[in-house]
């Protein structure tokens, strides 16, 4: 073979005259598409012009996956709609240049060609993958507040068709093999020891590429595209509003006006994106984006030796802590007083596997992994023991003095407690460096969020192990001191009893929860209170306020519902009857306009107390506060957190409305000494 090496291209000519492009870019477990990577590409390009060869495979020799997409670090460094234009316009040209190759090409891939990987694989003639569990394909550019940018705005309607184009990019989600075969992103599934040769077999055999149905071809015409637009926008509108989210409506706008059609396509997807790069909610979303890569970045291989898991506890959320650890491969043991509480736990478990494991070995395996445990056989053989009982110092006391006697040397000890401070919970324990908090938030299948907690005596390398745990079972680690209500439930009590106190004064529910919802919370206050069970928020409520010292408004219909029974979603009634599992509301229609103080109320009071938590450095940094409430409880995503909200608006014009809302309703809205510190806090 002849090569050519760069940083990170080889391109190798064998006996047969194709061309082996391989990309693997140093020093990174993924690749990616940096200005540098394309570069690099660009300059191989000309001799394969000048020398054309019989054909071109694309391929990854990284063992993870084909390409992630862009460079996202790359995306801070725009500064203008001008600059996002030249970087992205570029790696237009590239790829336009590998798609005009008068050879056949092929990606051959495995693993993952995500964003601007899949555009990579677009712009070969073919594609062909690896037909296992890992492969994903997909466009998630729009999680990150813009699109396509390499031409995949244009190749992936010419490629899928308008419908299954538009799902890929509408969606953000990615999709699985035999999807991806279906929708014709892929030409070629076969297994892994194929891959090199069924690339070679395409290009020898140069079939004709493939293209959508007609009935899908025919949408893209000029006569049938405002309709299409018209149905796409109702969809996308009903789960984006425009003046949060511009880009779905930008891609959308993008295909009606040229259809995928033409150079003027490609020129039209670069100056959107170059445009969509400056909006707030680009930045806020790459900001997320990066802190969610901060977290993942945590734990290393210290948790390798972690194989047993044993939870005691198999309500809700200790039920669903198995459940979920079972799924990611460990062994479950799951205890409590007798098999009747354990049963339910094991059937959500088993619908959880059916709906995430659709492979009946893999399904079968998964539950094989989790097994009932009354008698806590499994406690001595468990690396890892999580407690996830009712909130309770004395019942958690307890229980621990039965654990840890059991354990066996280097095992950890950890809790799930949501409220309760790790001090008092190991003062009655041999080695009390050895607890640690993993507090889940639920549901915890959807929610990605842990805090692990630890207090000054905590054992680092005991952090160390919670940390390595909740990446082995994909969760994002968020290390938090312990503390009242740690973070999260720290900054989020305060939220909920601001909205029930409002309720108190004749604010009609659905008009407080309308109003979280439009700021870009995932639910309103009041469902979230009935969600978490009215019972259990009082609790928390109460300890957190106990914990640090402060006198809480009473609120006398919560305290009317508690008498009744009414707990909330779990019990059928709360603030809103539940049928279905969902809340019964009127109609939007006959919701009432929100008083002028309403929304900021509910949403200043969360961001003063994220303040305080930042002061008294609950968690490290401004940084790690955002990702808490991000992650932890589905603030609006579009506004990059609490902090970077209260920046953006102007912390003298937050303070300044603070000192107002106190002055009209008490105390609590005092503003935080922490202010002060904020701007320089952490950079926006």
């Amino acid at each position: 073979m002849n090569d050519t090496e760069t940083g990170s291209w080889r391109l190798e000519r064998d006996s047969d005259g194709i061309a082996w492009l391989t990309i693997d870019k140093p020093g990174t477990s993924a690749n990616v598409l940096s200005g540098g990577v394309l570069g690099e590409l660009d300059a191989l390009l000309g001799p394969l012009e000048q020398g054309l060869p019989r054909g071109v495979v694309v391929i990854s020799a990284k063992k993870s996956g084909f390409v992630a997409g862009a460079d996202i670090k790359e995306f801070t460094g725009i500064t203008d709609a001008a600059s996002g234009y030249r970087l992205i316009r570029r790696g237009q040209q590239v790829l336009n240049r590998l798609a005009a190759l008068a050879c056949p090409t092929v990606a051959a891939i495995h693993g993952f060609a995500l964003g601007g990987g899949l555009e990579l694989a677009l712009a070969c003639r073919y594609r062909v993958a690896v037909a296992d569990e890992r492969l994903s394909l997909g466009l998630p550019e729009v999680l990150l507040g813009i699109h396509p940018g390499f031409g995949g705005t244009v190749r992936s309607v010419r490629v899928a068709g308008v419908r299954a184009a538009m799902e890929l990019m509408l969606s953000g989600k990615p999709v699985r093999a035999e999807k991806a075969l279906r929708l014709g992103l892929i030409d070629r599934l076969v297994p892994e020891a194929e891959l090199r040769g069924a690339a070679r077999e395409m290009l020898l055999t140069a079939p004709a590429p493939h293209r959508p149905p007609w009935p899908q071809r025919l949408l893209s015409s000029a006569p049938l595209r405002p309709l299409v637009r018209r149905s796409l926008t109702r969809e996308v509108a009903r789960r984006a509003p425009r003046e949060h989210y511009p880009a779905p409506y930008a891609i959308i706008d993008l295909w009606a006006r040229y259809g995928a059609h033409g150079p003027e396509a490609f020129e039209a997807e670069a100056r959107s994106i170059a445009q969509l790069f400056t909006t707030e909610t680009s930045r806020n979303l790459v900001r997320v984006f990066l802190l969610q890569d901060r977290l993942k970045s945590a734990g290393g291989k210290s948790a390798a030796d972690i194989r047993h898991v044993h939870v005691v506890g198999a309500g809700v959320m200790g039920g669903d802590i198995a459940a979920w650890s079972a799924l990611r491969g460990f062994t479950v043991t799951l205890q409590d007083r007798a098999l009747e509480y354990v049963q339910p736990a094991l059937q959500r478990a088993q619908e959880l596997f059916d709906k995430r494991l659709r492979e009946p070995a893999q399904n079968a395996a998964a539950r094989a992994r989790l097994r009932a445990d009354v008698a806590g056989e499994g406690v001595p053989d468990a690396d890892i023991v999580i407690e996830a009982i009712f909130e309770s110092l004395e019942a958690k006391q307890q229980l621990y003095a039965q654990l840890e006697p059991r354990l066996k040397p280097g095992a950890l000890l950890a809790t799930n407690t949501s409220s309760l401070m790790l001090e008092p919970l190991a003062a009655t324990l041999a080695r009390p460096q050895r607890l640690v908090g993993l507090h889940f938030f639920n549901p915890v299948p959807q929610m990605p969020l842990i805090e692990i907690v630890h207090a000054a005596h905590t054992d680092p390398a005991a952090v160390q192990a919670a940390t390595g745990f909740a990446r082995r079972i994909d969760k994002l680690p968020l290390p938090c001191r312990s503390a009242p209500g740690f973070m999260v439930n720290r900054v989020l009590t305060p939220y909920m009893h601001e909205a029930m106190l409002a309720a108190q004064e004749g604010v009609p529910l659905t008009v407080i929860d309308a109003a979280a919802v439009s700021f870009g919370m995932p639910v309103g206050p009041i469902e979230l209170a009935d969600i978490v069970g009215l019972d259990v928020a009082a609790h928390v409520g109460e300890i957190i306020a106990r914990g640090l010292g402060r006198r809480t408004t009473e609120v006398p219909r919560l305290s009317e519902l508690l008498a009744a029974k009414k707990l909330g979603r779990k019990s059928g009634e709360g603030f809103y009857v539940w049928q279905d599992g969902k809340a019964v509301k009127p109609a939007a229609a006959a919701v009432a306009a929100a008083p002028p103080d309403l929304l900021d109320r509910l949403i200043l009071i969360l961001v003063n107390e994220c303040v305080v938590c930042l002061r008294e450095r609950v968690v490290e940094d401004a940084d790690l506060v955002d990702a808490a409430v991000l992650f932890g409880t589905g603030f609006a995503p579009f506004r990059g957190g609490p902090l970077t909200y209260a920046r953006r608006r102007g912390v003298a014009a937050v303070v300044a409305r603070l000192t107002e809302l106190a002055a009209r309703y008490g105390e609590r809205f005092q503003p935080d000494r922490g202010w002060a510190s904020i701007e320089s806090a952490a950079k926006p």
